[in-house]
């Protein structure tokens, strides 16, 4: 019950961190969008683009958090946890469509270069790294806990450098007229937002295929399993992503005791949990059983 408590607290946190997040960011994607078409920038508006398809991230990482909360039903056992994995996927695909969008404009920009005004981009840019760092506060201690929260973490830090890079950009073409700046600025944004969208988009095409979560070593939790008192032999060993936050593990574990067969479950469940796997479904057998089945 304690832990429910908890877990309850952690959602209605979150909920609370998440439409903040969402509120803040939606005001300063229409103010620097609409900055970035009276003084002409591309810095700008490619960077009220990308913000603006960070809070669709943040929405769809609010839902995800919510969803990977369900309880299970008839038809969906594990609820509907799982789509919180498939939330993620879609938020770094929609990251590079953005990250594609931003390198063809830079082109077509080189092509055409066109005046900028570079005091608009620089005080626009700073009210970025504002926003862009109070959020990222916001959702630091949260991010380890799930990977839809880390993405939209991840994405925030980069932005406030990427702000930064702006306001440079801004305060060059104030002092030289130099306005390539701006396009350069640009590519320079698209390549950060790629590194910290590659990471995400690798671990949530790994969990959708219910691959080890990443941080999970297999062999270590064997091992771990193994050297429990009363435990021979573990095999047939899966473990998989229910959710962004919860992992399942099933296995056939072969004790040298059967009356010491619960005590023993008990205890590998104990570890399991502490090893951050939530959820176990242990088959025991005994070393006669095994034969039995393997004919040996």
């Amino acid at each position: 019950m304690e832990h429910h408590h908890h877990h309850e607290h952690r959602i209605t946190s979150l909920n609370g961190i998440y439409i903040t997040a969402i509120v803040l960011n939606l005001s300063y994607v229409i103010i620097e969008a609409g900055i970035g078409f009276w003084s002409n920038s591309l810095g700008l508006l490619s960077d009220a683009g990308h913000n603006l398809s960070d809070v669709f991230s943040l929405l769809l990482a609010m839902i995800a958090f919510k969803l990977s909360s369900t309880r299970s039903t008839r038809r969906f056992t594990y609820g509907y946890r799982k789509s919180s994995v498939l939330i993620s996927l879609l938020n770094a695909i929609i990251l590079l469509i953005a990250i594609g969008a931003i390198i063809i404009e830079s082109i077509h920009k080189f092509r055409y270069p066109a005046e900028v005004n570079g005091s608009a981009i620089s005080w626009t840019a700073g009210i970025g790294i504002l926003v862009n760092g109070f959020t990222a506060w916001l959702l630091m201690r949260q991010q380890k806990h799930d990977i839809n929260t880390r993405g939209a973490f991840l994405h925030m830090a980069a932005d406030t450098l990427v702000s930064a890079g702006v306001v440079v950009s801004g305060i060059v073409i104030s002092l030289t007229g130099f306005s390539i700046i701006d396009p350069v600025v640009s590519l320079i944004i698209a390549a950060i937002i790629l590194v910290s969208t590659w990471k995400l988009l690798a671990e949530s095409l790994r969990m959708s295929i219910d691959a080890v979560p990443e941080q999970i070593d297999i062999d270590a939790v064997q091992k771990m399993m193994s050297s429990v008192p009363g435990v021979t032999d573990v095999h047939h060993l899966h473990i998989w992503p229910i959710s962004t936050t919860e992992i399942a593990l099933t296995a056939h574990v072969v004790i040298d005791d059967l009356p010491k067969m619960e005590e023993v479950k008990g205890t590998l469940k104990h570890r399991l949990h502490d090893a951050g796997i939530s959820h176990s479904t242990l088959e025991m057998e005994t070393a006669t059983s095994r034969c039995h089945e393997h004919t040996c």
